[in-house]
């Protein structure tokens, strides 16, 4: 199983991207899949999660500007973000889980936002 993720790049500030991460390989059916994020010096964070059932949860710090979808046919997740900050500067990765609990992750698409 393999997630690949796309989309990332350089944005100035007030910028939109949009990040796209397809699972590929034998994987039967996914209930979680999310979008983490990791800047230099500092943890992986959350940035959003969304359900199979269509919940999804974000981090304080991007409500309102980053938007999380998913298309269950292409086994797919999507992360709009608009309204870009310099502080949104990272790593983003991205991860799907199996209703029995098995985790996958991506090898990450950097996203910088600067001026």
């Amino acid at each position: 199983v393999q997630l690949q993720a796309s989309g990332g790049g350089l944005v100035q500030p007030g910028g939109s991207l949009r990040l796209s991460c397809a699972a590929s390989g034998s994987i039967p059916s996914i209930n979680l899949m999310g979008w983490y994020r990791q800047a230099p010096g500092k943890q992986r964070e959350l940035v959003a999660t969304i359900t199979s059932g269509g919940s999804t949860n974000y981090a304080d710090s991007v409500k309102g500007r980053f938007t999380i979808s998913r298309d269950d046919a292409k086994k797919t997740v999507y992360l709009q973000m608009n309204s870009l900050k310099p502080e949104d500067t990272a790593v983003y990765y991205c991860r799907a889980r199996t209703p029995t609990g098995v985790n996958y992750w991506g090898k990450g698409t950097q996203v910088t936002v600067s001026s």
